[in-house]
């Protein structure tokens, strides 16, 4: 059964860095739809404490979802070194599509023929997926990949995320600090090498009363047009599942690929929020019983890029492999975790060996 490795990675973190200054203006409310009566500068200060956000990046508004993928997406090909003509699948993970500046999202035709369309990409038996699994959605396009090449369908994928929340956040919620955009690519290949690449992963959707902990909805200021619609999110409860489940799926999988924590190099974890982010990666340990921890274990990327859904797994992939994060770096033959969750809510996790 062939094994599926990484051959090449490339991403695109637009050039707008938007600081805290650019909320100064805002009138915000709390979930309830009461206006906040504190200063913008109080509100914002203690959301920079608790997340760590100082900046985030937004597209100009001359961009758009497919192109930003389309930029990583070409680097990632130029990487890998390949006839792109060769690409068998290009599977595209995003939540809102292609947003319009006014908002709407569209997915008609896909993200990933899109893609294809701007690549130029002439061969009518390359696929084209979109993957919508919430901000695990590029971990589990990677999941898929691995399927198709291990079932011998593939041998060369383009696996993408990008996501331009900036165009469906609320004004008037706290939580639009949180989100960003920007893209992250990488191409996969079929090996015959034995126990590297992907070696292990798992994936959980726990669609219940959880459903609702991340979904779309009206804005909070109950006076402004209620139509059109936001990410809406229960903050507590995610934090809460998050806390209780990613670590425990983490786990589960770096057992299935016969490992323990002491095994795992790096974990790349989706960029959340860095106080749920460090408190997982917490737990995680605690369930080693392992007290004392490198920190720099799971490198952190939301201080300047924000949240920006399924790209902040691969932009730091790319960030790392390409020297472009300071202090880190993957280990020859290492083994690294790849993990999200989000809306659905949806937990995934992959091990991945360097060859």
């Amino acid at each position: 059964m062939p094994n599926t490795i990484i051959i090449g990675s490339g991403s695109y973190l637009p050039g707008r860095i938007i600081g805290r200054d650019y909320f100064l203006g805002s009138d915000f409310y709390s979930e309830d739809g009461v206006k906040i009566d504190k200063p913008a500068e109080e509100t914002i200060a203690k959301f920079v404490e608790i997340t760590e956000i100082e900046n985030r990046r937004f597209i100009e508004e001359d961009l758009s979802n497919s192109q930003i993928g389309y930029e990583a997406a070409k680097v990632a090909i130029e990487d890998a070194k390949i006839d792109q003509e060769d690409l068998d699948y290009i599977i595209y993970a995003s939540n809102f599509g292609e947003v319009t500046v006014h908002g709407y999202a569209d997915f008609m035709p896909t993200m990933a023929a899109r893609v294809k369309n701007k690549l130029g990409i002439k061969n009518r038996k390359c696929v084209t997926y979109d993957m919508l699994f919430g901000c695990p959605g590029w971990v589990e396009a990677m999941i898929l990949a691995d399927n198709l090449i291990k079932a011998k369908v593939a041998k060369t994928i383009l696996v993408i995320g990008a996501e331009t929340l900036s165009r469906v956040t609320d004004p008037h919620d706290r939580n639009r600090m949180i989100f960003a955009d920007g893209a992250g690519a990488v191409v996969v290949k079929a090996t015959d090498d034995e126990n590297v690449g992907i070696i292990a992963h798992n994936t959980i959707c726990d669609n219940g009363p959880e459903l609702d902990y991340l979904a779309n909805g009206p804005s909070i200021n109950k006076e402004s047009d209620q139509t059109r619609l936001f990410v809406r999110m229960q903050g507590r409860k995610i934090y809460e599942y998050a806390l209780k489940n990613v670590p425990a799926a983490i786990k589960e999988t770096i057992e299935d690929a016969g490992l323990s924590i002491e095994d795992i190099n790096k974990i790349l974890i989706h960029q959340a929020n860095a106080k749920m982010d460090y408190a997982m990666i917490e737990r995680l340990h605690k369930l080693y019983n392992v007290k004392d921890y490198d920190h720099s274990i799971s490198p952190m990327t939301i201080q300047e890029f924000g949240n920006s859904s399924v790209a902040t797994i691969p932009t730091m992939f790319d960030l790392i492999i390409k020297g472009k994060m300071d202090g880190q770096s993957f280990k020859e033959k290492g083994n690294i975790v790849m993990t999200s969750v989000g809306a659905g809510m949806n937990i995934n996790a992959i091990v991945y060996r360097f060859p």
